[in-house]
């Protein structure tokens, strides 16, 4: 093990108070500055932490040469300029999601990355809990055989955004899981949505993606449901899985059901489809929370140069997405094709 990696945080909001905490107790790093232009929240920082300094300057950070690395929890539309002074200053960066607003923007930080040789690394956390690590063994093992489609429903009241709709809210995740645990990439994507509330981007969304073969991908987001439903359907040849991320204890279950088709093709009347109904079992899962997994993550990968599991090229390949779905959703609903030429998968 290297020396101690000193962190700046920039954001100190919604989802930076959870990066703080985390990185404070993550072995080998050590958080030097936390940054937010809002000083009562720079106070919170103080009485929980008082050995960590606070700026109202996001610059005291990138000057500061004893911060070897910067997390960035700031609205997606402050992602670009943010990371890329972060990497201009010589700092390795951890990037919320979504990680920028356009694919262009993606790229840049990439090459900008690679150039100085520094870890940029997106925080798509569902990659790092133990049920989506779980879900991308059963796949990897063929435990669940061929992958005929992958179904997801994300919806809850609230939290309204005004900046991004809520595709960049909440499918985000959906798509940063399938980016993990599919072995292939989507080559067009069709959504529709809506806005209901005047003036503001919309809040219910229905995307749907099409690979080579018989894989599809479906995912309904909503800002407006009365409930808060997280489940993911997985449907293979040999078995499926049902992933519940509201489920205490077992989030991931898989069943031994199926279809097995049998008879004469030559006819279709004669096609038998056989139906099997096996045992259902629930695998125990790493109890850690994500967000200390990606941080032990991303210090490995600062002190040993390991490319991270959610990289750039993740961060743009889920972009690319975002972008495409936001444009069909425009067209009601009209295929849109993602450019995935270029894109190391």
């Amino acid at each position: 093990m290297g020396k101690n990696i000193n962190i700046g945080v920039i954001g100190y909001g919604y989802w930076g108070p959870n990066l703080v905490r985390n990185f404070v107790e993550t072995p080998g790093a050590q958080v030097k500055t936390v940054s937010d232009f809002k000083p009562e929240l720079l106070a919170k920082v103080q009485a929980r932490y008082p050995n960590i300094q606070v700026t109202t300057d996001c610059q005291d950070i990138f000057n500061d040469p004893k911060i070897d690395a910067v997390a960035i929890a700031t609205p997606v539309s402050t992602h670009f300029d943010l990371a890329l002074a972060a990497l201009q200053a010589g700092k390795h960066v951890l990037v919320e999601k979504p990680m920028t607003v356009s694919s262009e923007q993606a790229m840049r930080l990439i090459e900008e990355a690679e150039k100085r040789n520094l870890v940029l690394m997106v925080d798509h956390t569902f990659v790092y809990t133990g049920a989506v690590r779980k879900m991308r063994d059963l796949v990897v093992t063929n435990v669940i055989g061929d992958i005929y489609y992958y179904d997801s429903v994300r919806v809850n009241l609230g939290l309204f955004q005004h900046d991004v709709n809520v595709i960049w809210d909440l499918a985000v995740h959906d798509l940063s899981i399938m980016d993990y645990i599919l072995p292939s990439q989507p080559y067009a994507v069709s959504t529709t949505g809506m806005s209901h509330v005047p003036g503001e981007p919309e809040n219910i969304a229905y995307l749907t993606l099409f690979f080579e073969g018989n894989l599809i991908a479906h995912i309904h987001v909503n800002w407006l449901a009365p409930v808060k439903v997280r489940r993911t359907l997985i449907g293979g040849s040999q078995r499926m899985i049902v992933y519940d991320d509201l489920e205490p204890s077992e989030k991931v279950k898989i069943y031994d059901k199926g279809i097995t088709v049998n008879g004469n093709t030559e006819s279709l009347y004669q096609m038998l489809i056989g139906y099997r109904a096996g045992d259902m079992w629930a695998p125990h899962l790493e109890v850690t929370e994500a967000l200390r997994t990606e941080g032990l993550h991303f210090i490995n990968c600062i002190q040993t140069g390991d490319r991270p599991i959610t990289d750039g090229q993740a961060g743009l390949r889920v972009v690319r997405i975002l972008e495409a779905a936001t444009e069909s959703m425009k067209k009601q609903g009209q295929l849109v094709e993602l450019n995935i030429a270029g894109v190391a998968v």
